[in-house]
């Protein structure tokens, strides 16, 4: 069994490649317009969802999406793996990710992402990223979208833990929308940066909103708890 999930994850990072190469290059022509590239990424991410399904035998189940407003809010999720950061423009109508200022300057991908209105972060930068990023976040916002920020910062393995950084508390306190945790279990299929991938079902959980008005250790805390207990019911599962 052992070697025939390498042998299927090897076959599917083959198929990722490929298709992720041929549609980039063949669809250069949707960056003129955000909805083209919005749609694209989509059609890439269907693309990755069916083919992680048939080669690797992982699939996805979502839970609490009722808690999801239409329109604009901030998705506080989990992040274990490169899965959920995909899965996500399906999740939502009108996703726009907070993520490392570095992704966007990936040829071709990275155009896409800076197309589709993504937020990148320079952490380099100190407050004047962060203020610069709140109010990117909050037009946003505005025009209805929903963003997603990874609290973490990074990848994070299962069981192991990382203080969240301040991003997620600055949004809460600067935007008005309401935010919305998210746990999953990611790591335990797709892992971290590993190629190879185990058969089962991902899980995604959104929660219902944190209260308005919390000062930030308060938030943090109670965000952090949350998640942490959603994620260990779902690894019970």
């Amino acid at each position: 069994m052992k070697v025939l999930n390498w042998t299927r994850s090897w076959i599917y990072l083959l198929a990722f490649v490929t298709w992720t190469a041929a549609i980039s290059i063949s669809c250069l022509p949707a960056l003129i317009k955000r909805e083209w590239a919005l749609a694209i990424a989509k059609i890439w991410v269907r693309g990755i969802m069916t083919l992680a399904k048939a080669i690797v035998g992982i699939d996805a189940v979502t839970t609490g999406r009722e808690h999801v407003p239409q329109g604009a809010c901030i998705i506080a999720a989990q992040h274990q793996s490169s899965y959920e950061t995909y899965r996500m423009f399906l999740e939502l109508d009108r996703p726009t990710f907070v993520l490392k200022r570095e992704l966007i300057l990936i040829p071709i991908i990275g155009w896409f992402m800076t197309r589709i209105g993504l937020i990148g972060i320079d952490r380099s930068a100190g407050a004047g990223a962060m203020r610069k990023m709140l109010r990117k976040a909050q037009t946003a916002l505005d025009n209805g979208h929903q963003l997603v920020i990874f609290p973490e910062g990074t990848r994070t393995a299962p069981g192991s833990v990382r203080p969240y950084r301040p991003g997620i508390a600055a949004l809460y306190a600067y935007c008005n929308a309401p935010v919305i945790p998210m746990a999953l279990n990611s790591g335990a299929l797709w892992g971290k940066t590993r190629i190879l991938k185990l058969p089962g079902t991902i899980e995604f959980r959104f929660l219902p909103p944190l209260p308005v008005g919390m000062d930030k250790d308060t938030m943090l805390k109670t965000l952090r708890a949350r998640i942490d207990s959603a994620a260990a019911a779902i690894g019970q599962n």
